[in-house]
């Protein structure tokens, strides 16, 4: 039996107040300040547009951005499944502590975590010193930057697969092992299906988080222009430079990002949630 609650639409004076209350304070603090963005990115024409988007610090801070995304999402996708895999097959002492130590990257300030590595690996910490020696940056260079948005980014797969893959049970995967399929077998042709849709939800949220990280990225990066500033970080260099055309155009190019996260995210959820749904019944 579904233990869903049946949803109704609003029918008296205070119920239909408070619907468009929440509408109105969407459209106020979110819709409008979006569209202002692209109004004042495009608001003195397309040629001073096409200008600032063919700039080298544009263009540099576009690549890094886009080169952490693609080596983030990776690494929490292999540690998200085999964490997941772990704490939903397998009950072992320290469990629990596991699933609490994968939420620190929600309760810590990015700010923190950056500050964190930048001790660890610093040339003032024996680490740093240890690569500085065999010509190996770390800090104020893209491996810091990638350290650090793949530690503020860790959670989000593993904790969209865990509760999925408590969810479906192990019935699957049993019956497959019971037939004699190997352990690769079961996990390409059972697990992987039944968590597919959870899977790419996880990647959409992992990718924009990681295309908008600031806090972390702003301490281990240095700041130097057309090395290390991601979108977000020039930005803020461009507003300071009081490059506002400038400054805008990068904005832009943030929210179309957010935008098209945004729909991704909106199709994965739906079909995150078709998936979910047999299993409640």
């Amino acid at each position: 039996m579904s233990t869903m609650r049946t949803r109704k639409s609003p029918q008296q004076w205070h119920q239909i107040l408070l619907v468009c209350l929440g509408i109105a304070l969407a459209i106020l603090t979110l819709v409008i300040p979006l569209v202002l963005i692209f109004f004042k990115a495009f608001a003195e024409g397309w040629q001073l547009l096409l200008s600032n988007l063919n700039q080298d610090y544009l263009r540099s801070a576009l690549l890094l951005t886009v080169l952490t995304t693609v080596l983030t999402v990776p690494c929490n996708l292999v540690f998200g499944i085999l964490l997941a895999w772990c704490v939903t097959h397998y009950h072992f002492r320290g469990r629990s502590l596991l699933l609490t130590l994968v939420d620190i990257p929600y309760a810590t300030s990015p700010v923190v975590a950056g500050l964190c590595y930048l001790v660890l690996f610093g040339m003032e910490s024996a680490v740093g010193q240890w690569f500085s020696a065999r010509d190996i940056q770390i800090m104020f260079a893209w491996p810091g930057i990638v350290m650090v948005t793949i530690f503020v980014t860790t959670p989000y797969i593993a904790r969209i697969l865990i509760p999925l893959m408590q969810v479906q049970g192990s019935d699957e995967e049993l019956a497959a092992l019971s037939l004699g399929a190997s352990g690769w077998y079961i996990f390409s042709r059972v697990t992987l299906p039944n968590i597919k849709w959870g899977l790419l939800y996880g990647v959409v949220l992992t990718s924009a988080r990681a295309v908008g990280e600031f806090g972390a990225v702003s301490v281990v990066s240095g700041s130097i222009m057309n090395q290390t500033l991601t979108l977000p970080l020039l930005v803020e260099q461009l507003n300071n430079d009081y490059k506002t055309a400038a400054a805008f155009t990068a904005a832009a190019l943030l929210a179309c990002m957010a935008v098209i996260t945004l729909i991704l995210k909106t199709v994965m959820e739906w079909r995150l949630n078709r998936a979910l749904r047999p299993a409640q019944h």
